[in-house]
């Protein structure tokens, strides 16, 4: 029988979500949603001394952002919790002692200090085979030193002892073959001095006790695979070992290198989903999500990189990802971050989106800035007018501002030098023959019929009046505008605008 499909993302609460990080979970989510299968999120908190308050919280509220609610976590428990690691520390010792019965794994008892004395001592040291007969550990101490020193509550790790002259070789569903070569491994910890197992012993057990089918990972986990392999065979599990699937790194712009929150400091864009408070300095990490970037269109370009369906389509929803998505369309090169690309894809997702979709997360935007708006009709027709200008929704800010406040200045340079009494009198009466049933085609034509009564061409007049609505050469049409602004405030606009044209 076919293995049901149970996939996991599997973070650290240690700071801000990367967007690297939250491309593993989507294509997690869209191989489980595309193969009827559960999603799951586990955190991973073994290593305490990393831990930061806040971070599991953080990491399910970007994932719910993103429309990527795990089917179990910590929040929401099913068969196979608990769903933090730290909740599992009893089961793991258990591992660790029938890997060393068997030979497989075995105590080492060398101080920090004395692992700093052999650092210093040998050059790019490593813990393995070639150094393991020189350390202080159960393979070098007679056994009842052994029993004396875990009888004395001395603090102890145990290590995974590394076979030699072995190739391990497993198929990865992007990379195809994969071989390492034991030799070139060292003798990674399993289990801390405190009795909570490493990453390594962690995610084997987790992931065979969880029934994970597929483990979908970044590229930087490659040379943890061999000890991952080896553990499924040492503890006999084998035959229920996942498909491996190692996803391609996310570049810096230039391609040189795997991209870092660094870089987006640097170039001045963000790397985590949302904004991120570091707890202990108070550092605020910018978040697309506060920048002003729709989750669809977040979402959008993540599965972009690195991923595509072989057409020239670029917009996909949720729903055509998952229809689309196969591990076979993912590339093994990695992707380079394009941010130029990544507002090109939000702001194709605003003007694709309808007004009333955008209404919610708008008057959120706006709330953030202090700006209340109860008139959600008016809104609507606003977001309309503007939404094709936008490539943030941050932006809306700036573009619709002139709709809910006249200017507080002018662009006086770009009407002064041109400005006459003559001007000021069509203007005077073209306020006149503003009425609400007015339309902007209705508008316009009263604007260029009076202005050949006034001898002028309309064309020089046009600039006067937009910055009188808006206060500068931005926005869309201006008969647009004033339809939207109504009669009565378009006429006042310009009665103050002639005087500040002066």
């Amino acid at each position: 029988m076919e293995k049901k499909v149970r996939v996991r993302f599997a973070p650290s609460p240690t700071g801000g979500l990367h967007l690297g990080g939250v491309r593993t979970a989507l294509f997690n989510y869209l191989f489980a949603k595309k193969h009827n299968g559960t999603f799951v999120l586990r955190v991973e908190d073994t290593d305490q001394t990393r831990f930061v308050e806040g971070a599991e919280e953080y990491i399910a509220s970007c994932l719910e952002w993103c429309g990527m609610t795990p089917d179990e976590s910590p929040q929401k428990e099913g068969a196979f919790g608990p769903y933090r690691q730290s909740e599992r520390k009893a089961t793991y010792k258990q591992y660790a002692d029938q890997l060393i019965a068997d030979g497989y794994a075995y105590y080492a008892f060398d101080t920090p200090e004395e692992l700093d004395a052999k650092r210093k001592e040998v050059p790019n040291f490593t813990y393995g085979q070639s150094t393991r007969s020189e350390m202080r550990n159960s393979l070098t101490l007679s056994e009842q030193e052994v029993s004396t020193l875990i009888a004395g509550n001395t603090p102890y790790v145990v290590r995974i002892k590394m076979p030699k002259d072995e190739l391990v070789s497993f198929t990865d569903l992007i990379r195809g073959h994969v071989s390492f070569d034991t030799n070139l491994v060292d003798d990674k910890v399993l289990l801390k001095a405190d009795g909570m197992p490493t990453y390594h012993l962690a995610v084997v057990a987790d992931d065979r006790a969880m029934e994970i089918s597929h483990i979908f990972r970044g590229e930087e986990w490659l040379p943890s695979a061999p000890i991952h392999i080896l553990l499924w065979r040492y503890l006999g599990w084998a035959d229920e070992m996942p498909a491996w699937v190692h996803l391609p790194l996310i570049l810096k712009p230039d391609g040189n290198g795997k991209l870092s929150k660094r870089d987006g400091d640097r170039l001045g864009f963000p790397v985590y989903a949302q904004n991120w408070t570091d707890p202990k300095t108070g550092d605020l990490t910018k978040g697309f999500k506060e920048l002003g970037f729709m989750p669809e269109a977040f979402v959008n370009l993540l599965a972009m990189l690195g991923w595509n369906d072989g057409t020239d389509q670029e917009l996909f929803s949720m729903n055509e990802l998952i229809e689309k998505f196969s591990v076979e369309r993912i590339s093994k090169a990695g992707a380079k971050f394009d941010f130029e690309k990544a507002k090109w894809y939000n702001h194709e997702w605003i003007k694709n989106t309808s007004a009333n979709k955008l209404l919610p997360g708008l008057k959120s935007v706006f709330a953030e800035q202090n700006i209340v708006l109860n008139n959600d009709v008016y809104l609507t027709k606003i977001i309309d007018l503007i939404k094709d200008r936008c490539n943030l929704l941050t932006d809306f800010i700036a573009q619709a501002s002139y709709f809910f406040t006249s200017p507080a200045e002018y662009d006086l340079s770009a009407v002064q030098p041109k400005w006459t009494v003559e001007k000021a009198s069509f203007f005077e009466a073209y306020a006149l023959l503003l009425d609400e049933e007015l339309s902007a085609v209705q508008l316009e034509e009263k604007f260029k019929d009076l202005a050949t009564t006034h001898n002028f061409k309309p064309g020089e007049l046009m600039l006067p009046l937009r910055i009188m609505l808006v206060g500068g050469k931005f926005g869309p049409g201006v008969f647009d505008i004033a339809v939207a602004l109504g009669a009565s405030e378009t006429e006042q606009r310009i009665k103050t605008a002639i005087k500040a044209f002066g």
